[in-house]
């Protein structure tokens, strides 16, 4: 069985606002297709994100081609005590620390350009998309 990948924001995004590393972003994308999750947390800043600069069409159609394609995983209910533990192992912030408790428990690998993830890679799964 293929390893899932648990795609970070700041991938999604560095394609939906047209950034430098795009091309970056879509070719891992195209190369992990079939393989993929994206957080719910990382769902829901995206819509915050793309809300906040008027970007209601591009939101829309992110959630209508990409999220059929690829799991929404959450924490349960009894998990969330592990992003303040994770936080302060790491010291990541609360968006980081979300996404490390739920590659963790659903046994994915992270996919992220934040470097902020060098501090948990000798514990988690990482991939960093560069």
């Amino acid at each position: 069985m293929a390893i899932k990948y648990l795609i970070d924001t700041n991938v999604f995004l560095e394609i939906l606002l047209d950034q430098e590393k795009k091309e970056i972003c879509k070719t891992y994308l195209n190369n992990k297709f079939g393989n993929m999750a994206i957080s719910d947390f990382s769902l829901h800043s995206i819509g915050v994100i793309l809300f906040r600069i008027n970007r209601y069409e591009l939101y829309n159609s992110f959630v209508n081609d990409v999220i059929p394609q690829i799991e929404v995983p959450s924490l349960k209910k009894n998990s969330y005590s592990q992003i303040s533990n994770i936080s302060k192992q790491f010291n990541l912030d609360f968006d980081d620390a979300y996404q490390v408790a739920v590659a963790g428990n659903h046994n994915l690998k992270m996919a992220t350009m934040d470097k902020d993830f060098e501090k948990v890679k000798e514990v988690y799964k990482i991939d960093f998309v560069n």
